[in-house]
């Protein structure tokens, strides 16, 4: 996922809560679904970010004095201005891109 083209807020906002029902019928449904959204993006990020990090990382272990890396302090300020993954994931799911299911839904709809 590309993190730099969202266009989503950076800050809480309030949001009218008649919007999550729309996709579920359920608020504590459309929750559990942001919930889960919201971890797969913070993977994401996290994975991201450590591959990035991992570039700057040396063999040695001793307790010498830690320079700082302009490039690494760089990376660290862009991914603390993104948008934490939970308004990422609210944006997603009131825009209709997120696809979810409920598998017991399904099976009480078969019989």
């Amino acid at each position: 996922m590309d993190f730099k083209k969202i266009r989503t807020e950076t800050t809480v906002v309030t949001r009218q809560k008649d919007q999550f029902y729309q996709g579920t019928g359920n608020i504590y449904e459309t929750v559990a679904i942001l919930t889960k959204r919201a971890n797969q993006i913070a993977a994401e990020m996290k994975e991201e970010l450590n591959k990035k990090i991992e570039e700057f990382a040396t063999n040695n272990d001793s307790l010498e004095e830690v320079f700082e890396n302009r490039e690494q302090i760089e990376i660290a300020k862009f991914y603390e201005r993104l948008p934490k993954p939970t308004l990422i994931a609210i944006h997603e799911f009131l825009n209709n891109e997120i696809y979810f299911r409920n598998p017991h839904k399904e099976v009480q709809d078969e019989f």
